[in-house]
């Protein structure tokens, strides 16, 4: 307790100035939390035990508006960049589609250390902020995209400025008690999952509104002059939605005001932060964890790339002839199947491990890709019935081998470490991303173009390719590249 002369003994600094009954200063103890939200927030937490839900919705709305830009473009990115005219031929879609998708990823890769550094200097709040507000300009200037060009630089930028991805983790877990930073985390993977439904469903059914419900909107308003703009215009408003709920988001970042006592506390938590870091990339186990996720993440990346232009292209070129809003329901059918699997099923087959989950997952997945090129010669119902079962398999699958990753990734640091692993993880996935859309759609531009004189005809060669990849992380999944953690060996 207090004791005459103001001070106290053996108890965290308050956050409210005591009364100093004598003339001497107050010890930097009690000064230094003053004004600082970090700390507010944690007396916050000490008094509480209750679940901080309203955060964690905000940071689930945060979380979904800027991963809808990401889910919403692959239904109607074929059909905007022939209406852009940059393709001579209709071969050339699919080439120039191709770094549409690559820019915002490339955008992330550069940015994603920069950001995090600023949120650990300035605050996740401003981070998060800065973010949102960038999803609201240049997502609606992307969709008001005259030119390639503009097309190009509008994506790039909002993958460049949208520096959520790190931060928003960090957030999550910072904004609750201990006990509560799992569920935290589970708000931001869930409203991913959720994108993986509204996102497909706004892109699909918004874009070029005046051709798919002309008594409604005509080809003189905005939105039929620019037939993408509505899904981005969408997108926008719930980005503008997000920014407000902003408000109410308390910072979690401690500001002291003493100098020394930041500088020592820094100093104490991240003790050999350099050396950490280091040690971290001379974990084997951890490495090799992070290459296999890495590949599977430029696998099902340029699998969304390849399937939404494949689907939508003409029979000629051996293409199911899909709208957007056909494939947008496809997209919307596996998503959702996809939060099903992760809430019913997947809870009992995780007790196998992560590896007897993953090799299956990566086995089906290769067997089922070779059937693909094959439902080009199917139509109609019995089509959309196959096409629609074979994506929800696929994205099953694809979640079992990323759920197994993380499982990897996880086990092989301690809890302390995870933070650090996981800033790893996302960089060199982020690479790897940022190469699969444009790897993707030179490769289906050149299957379209050699569609027979081959071994095997283009399309078939398309999925062979994907399959490759998911055979190399297989591959990857055995002694002596991954090692595993004791306990899963058996």
């Amino acid at each position: 307790m207090g004791s005459h002369n103001g001070q106290v003994q053996e108890l965290p600094p308050p956050l409210i100035t005591p009364v100093n009954t004598c003339d001497e200063p107050l010890p930097v103890e009690e000064t230094k939390r003053l004004g600082c939200p970090g700390c507010q927030l944690d007396e916050v937490n000490k008094a509480s035990t209750s679940v901080p839900y309203r955060n964690f919705c905000f940071i689930w709305i945060i979380c979904l508006t800027a991963t809808l830009p990401i889910q919403s473009l692959f239904p109607y990115l074929y059909f905007m960049i022939r209406d852009l005219k940059v393709a001579k031929e209709e071969q050339d879609i699919g080439f120039y589609a191709g770094f549409v998708g690559a820019t915002y990823f490339l955008g992330r890769t550069i940015s994603a250390v920069p950001w995090g550094m600023f949120a650990d200097k300035y605050g996740r709040k401003p981070c998060i902020v800065i973010s949102i507000l960038s999803v609201i300009i240049f997502n609606t200037l992307f969709g008001l995209s005259t030119t390639y060009w503009m097309a190009i630089v509008t994506r790039g930028l909002l993958g460049l400025l949208c520096g959520i991805l790190g931060p928003i983790k960090a957030y999550a877990s910072e904004v609750s008690r201990k006990e509560h930073q799992a569920l935290g985390i589970s708000f931001v993977t869930s409203s991913r999952a959720i994108a993986l439904v509204i996102g497909p469903s706004i892109g699909g059914f918004l874009s070029q509104p005046a051709q798919k419900y002309p008594k409604i909107i005509s080809e003189e308003s905005i939105f039929g002059r620019f037939p993408y703009f509505l899904p981005c215009f969408v997108i926008s408003v719930l980005a503008v939605g997000s920014c407000i709920a902003c408000i109410w988001l308390p910072e979690t970042l401690h500001f002291h005001d003493d100098d020394k006592v930041e500088a020592i506390e820094e100093l104490e938590s991240q003790v050999g932060g350099s050396k950490s870091t280091e040690n971290l990339l001379k974990n084997w186990q951890l490495m090799s964890a992070i290459i296999i996720f890495s590949i599977f993440s430029l696998h099902d990346t340029a699998y969304l790339e390849i399937f939404s232009l494949w689907a939508v292209s003409s029979r000629k070129f051996q293409g199911l002839s899909f709208t957007s809003q056909d494939v947008g329901t496809v997209f919307a059918f596996s998503g959702l199947s996809v939060l099903v699997y992760q809430l019913t099923i997947y809870p009992f087959i995780s007790k196998f491990g992560p590896i007897k989950t993953f090799r299956p997952a990566a086995i089906l997945s290769i067997l089922l890709l070779t059937t693909y090129p094959f439902m080009s010669n199917l139509h109609g119902l019995e089509l959309k019935i196959l096409i629609n079962m074979a994506s929800i398999l696929k994205n099953v699958f694809a979640a079992t081998i990323t759920i197994a990753c993380n499982i990897l990734q996880n086990t092989a640091v301690t809890q302390k470490q995870r933070g650090t692993a996981n800033g790893i993880s996302v960089t060199v996935m982020s690479t790897f991303k940022a190469v699969a859309p444009a790897a993707a759609g030179i490769i289906f531009s050149w299957a379209q173009k050699h569609l027979s004189g081959l071994f095997l005809p283009g399309n078939q060669i398309l999925f062979l390719t994907l399959n490759m990849v998911s055979i190399i992380g297989l591959v990857l999944t055995f002694k002596p590249f991954l090692s595993l953690p004791t306990p899963m060996r058996h």
